[in-house]
């Protein structure tokens, strides 16, 4: 490639987000095209589609699922198709006479405060139609289960009977997420705006990941976003009381995680960005994380990290975070060594909230032999094999559905 070319290329890099599994467009076909919803709502900073469980003429067994973190707006068809893919979890569901909800939001990266404005104003919308007093399932994947959290919390707080009996969370950050900071940097090492830089620095992100690269200071700590959006949680207190609480992690709860040496090479790149290189985190002080080095305009900037656990490898749900980085380093013309395609994104303790994040015994302790009152909420099931962030098993699909209430 020519210079010109190549300064194009490196300015092109960011135009992709990380997207979960269920946000992504499924990789085969569905065995039947996404049906169309028996009603569409227009909520405050959202939308809903519904969609009546098998012989219901209307809402009547009511399960509202929120969807999770990415750039823009929901596309509930994708998230219905995602649902339903790996396991027929959706189709079950309306099979058992349960009316499916699907929440989406305007802009998923929004903070989660104004995002549960959605969540409350679809709870009441569905209690004013629904046919008879069948108690309600609310819940969420990834970011969905902690605007569905909070949602119901303020509601209780505020004396309103949301007549939920069930609120689960499937795959969420209730203790954080993590995206390694060498690529949250990368982000905005670009030499212009782009779309993965607005995703790590929107306010979703910077409310839910443990540790935030922020751009104008380049200092790596708890984002003030997130100092708030927990002191608003502790306002309404933490946590719904009048549902059961369920929680289900992608990750293992035997303590095992990827196989991921820490401080070794996760991706290296040449012809753009030519030496730029991501390392796995490893603990201690001063740990170089990212090397980041440009042509266009020519820079260099090294990433260190201090008193971090040894995350990338940590048993959790995963997400392909340098495999994506790679896709589109290579479409743009650059020769990628990809070792480690995928990296802890949400910890087991995280999703089941039983531990927080930041030291290493705990990332990686045997949840099967904690005593389960440890945890926050009042029953969890973490996955037998490690999975992708919010990834629909059978395992954790049928988990689900055997404890809705009758």
């Amino acid at each position: 490639m020519s210079e010109q070319q190549d300064e194009k290329a490196e300015q092109s890099v960011g135009e992709f987000t990380l997207p979960t599994p269920l946000s992504s467009t499924p990789p085969v076909q569905l065995p039947y095209p996404v049906p169309e919803p028996d009603e569409q709502w227009q909520l405050p900073n959202g939308y809903a589609h519904v969609y009546y469980g098998e012989r219901n003429q209307g809402i009547v067994r009511p399960v509202i699922m929120a969807d999770g973190f990415n750039l823009g707006r929901s596309d509930l068809k994708w998230l219905y198709a995602g649902l339903d893919r790996d396991y027929p979890f959706l189709s079950e569901l309306r099979r058992r006479g349960r009316d499916v909800i699907l929440l989406g939001f305007e802009e998923r990266s929004a903070s989660i405060l104004d995002n549960a404005q959605a969540a409350y104003a679809c709870i009441m919308r569905t209690l004013s139609e629904q046919l008879g007093d069948a108690g309600m399932t609310v819940g969420g994947f990834s970011m969905g289960g902690m605007v569905t959290r909070y949602a119901l919390a303020q509601m209780e707080t505020q004396r309103m009977d949301h007549r939920t009996r069930l609120y689960f969370s499937y795959d969420s950050p209730h203790r954080g997420a993590v995206i390694p900071v060498g690529l949250q940097a990368f982000s905005h090492f670009i030499p212009v705006a782009n779309d993965f830089a607005r995703q790590m620095n929107s306010p979703a992100a910077r409310q839910m990941l443990w540790r935030h690269y922020d751009p104008k200071s380049g200092e790596i700590g708890i984002a003030p976003e997130r100092t708030e959006f927990l002191q608003r949680l502790a306002d309404v207190g933490n946590w719904p009381r009048v549902p059961r609480i369920l929680a289900l992690a992608n990750g293992r709860g035997d303590g095992t995680g990827l196989p991921i040496t820490p401080g070794e090479t996760a991706l290296k790149v040449d012809r753009i960005y030519p030496g730029t290189t991501f390392y796995t985190q490893a603990q201690g002080k001063d740990v170089i994380v990212a090397e980041l080095k440009r042509r266009f305009p020519k820079a260099e900037k090294i990433i260190k990290t201090s008193g971090f656990p040894e995350l990338d490898g940590a048993p959790g749900g995963t997400l392909r975070s340098y495999g994506i980085l790679a896709d589109m380093l290579k479409k743009f013309g650059a020769q990628v060594d990809l070792r480690h395609p995928e990296v802890c994104f949400v910890p087991s303790i995280s999703a089941v909230s039983i531990r927080d994040i930041d030291a290493q015994k705990d990332l990686y302790v045997n949840i099967d032999e904690l005593d389960p009152s440890e945890s926050d909420v009042d029953d969890f099931v973490c996955s037998s094999t490690t999975t992708g962030h919010t990834a629909i098993t059978e395992e954790l699909g049928s988990w689900l559905l055997d404890r809705l209430p009758d």
